[in-house]
């Protein structure tokens, strides 16, 4: 890739971020287009996001993607937010227009492409989440919309009344799972915590209970303990690498005006895991 001074710069602030595959699936879209543009990743501890975020505009930054722990922290920094963005209570891709920032969230966009791409449907279906936390609102948003019933579970009482209640505004599908060994009638059945993440992680419910008519999906890039699991007891299983592709895709767009090419993006991703 050759950089010069027309080059435009693209990018992640997080914290950390020495495990990010972003770079590698980007850098390979703008490649194939032909697109003087680079994504590198910045390591922005909290105390500088302030100072990272002024310096898009004085960098002039094509735009950024904004992973764990800003997304929440980032939003008032911004000039603008999209009205799915300030539902969701976090940003993930921030767009630099002539010096203005404007705050989008891709997540659940990205989750639902990747279920469509496999197959998987929530429309008219019941489905459980696990965990309430921005993760979980990102993709809820959406599948509120389209499910039966969501229902949803966390230890965390107070962050889950609030997401139901704020979802009661969109659907009156939505409520809360009080007890996790409760998952018989759902068909679809999703791990938004980060359990998992490392091998020796509880898991975030009692594998034991799942039957094989299920389909059990893990926001973790991954197949963790959990959707091996769930593959023995011959549940259809998707791991998060999907959502993490088509958020990227969406805010390619966002920064481009320009479609990628999806499998060159995929491909990178599977090379670079």
């Amino acid at each position: 890739m050759d950089i010069n001074g027309k080059t435009r710069i693209t990018g992640l602030f997080g914290y950390p971020v020495e495990h990010t595959l972003s770079p590698a699936m980007h850098n390979a879209a703008f490649r194939d287009l032909g697109l003087d543009y680079c994504y590198v990743p910045f390591l922005v501890h909290p105390d500088s996001l302030a100072d990272a975020v002024r310096g898009i505009r004085a960098l002039n930054l094509a735009g950024v993607n904004v992973t764990v722990p800003h997304k929440e922290k980032v939003m008032p920094m911004l000039d603008e937010v999209s009205g799915e963005a300030s539902f969701i209570g976090a940003v993930n891709t921030i767009v630099n227009s002539a010096g203005r920032l404007k705050g989008y969230n891709t997540d659940g966009r990205g989750f639902m492409q990747s279920l469509a791409e496999n197959n998987i449907a929530v429309d008219g279906r019941d489905v459980v989440i696990f965990g309430a936390g921005g993760a979980s609102r990102a993709i809820s948003y959406y599948i509120c919309q389209k499910a039966k019933s969501l229902s949803i579970y966390d230890i965390d009482k107070e962050k889950l009344g609030r997401l139901v209640r704020d979802l009661g505004q969109i659907s009156a599908s939505v409520s809360m799972l009080e007890d996790a060994s409760l998952i018989d009638r759902y068909h679809v059945v999703i791990n938004a915590t980060p359990l998992g993440l490392k091998e020796e992680d509880p898991f975030p419910f009692d594998p034991e209970l799942l039957t094989k008519e299920k389909t059990v999906c893990d926001l973790i890039y991954k197949e963790t303990r959990l959707l091996r699991k769930a593959g023995e007891k011959g549940c259809a299983t998707l791991n998060g690498l999907g959502m993490l592709l088509w958020q990227g895709v969406f805010a390619f767009e966002l920064w481009t005006g320009k479609k990628p090419d999806v499998k060159i993006m995929r491909d990178a991703l599977l090379k670079k895991r």
